[in-house]
């Protein structure tokens, strides 16, 4: 428990959580992901790593991630802004980290905003380091992505 809120736990996520998904991903992002990708994603598989948050039987945050060679790549990830700084990315960047272990992977990629200094402070936090730019990779205004990495034992640990 944090603060006193009640605990946060981590599970696959199910085409059943989609419309919870959606709702985060909407109050979230300016340029939020398509219900038919967000559902595409939804269905683990062999590459696809998708993971849920809850609290109290409530889907409170999610993470969307790829097994990629010897890397987990996180596509996307998000709480509900309600539920922000309680410690929900921080459950589903761990849980992620485990099940990336257990996998065999050894880094953990990600790309975020250049202007999110949040993010990226977050990411900071848990011992990401900026190691490049996707310029104009965002379609929605242009902005460059800062690309991080982190070492997946150091995360599952964090």
């Amino acid at each position: 428990m944090l603060n006193g809120t009640p605990p946060v736990s981590v599970r696959m996520a199910v085409p059943e959580d989609l419309a919870r998904v959606i709702t985060i991903e909407y109050r979230s992002f300016g340029d939020p992901w398509s219900a038919e990708a967000l559902l595409g994603e939804l269905t683990a598989d062999g590459m696809r790593l998708p993971l849920v948050a809850e609290r109290d039987g409530q889907v409170v945050g999610f993470l969307m991630g790829w097994f990629v060679a010897d890397q987990l790549h996180v596509l996307n990830i998000a709480a509900d802004p309600r539920c922000r700084r309680q410690g929900i990315g921080t459950a589903l960047l761990r849980e992620a980290a485990r099940r990336g272990l257990a996998q065999g992977l050894v880094e953990v990629t990600l790309e975020v905003r250049r202007t999110n200094t949040a993010g990226r402070a977050f990411y900071h936090r848990h011992g990401f380091r900026e190691t490049g730019v996707r310029k104009r990779y965002y379609a929605d205004n242009g902005e460059d992505a800062i690309i991080l990495d982190c070492d997946l034992s150091r995360l599952a640990e964090d």
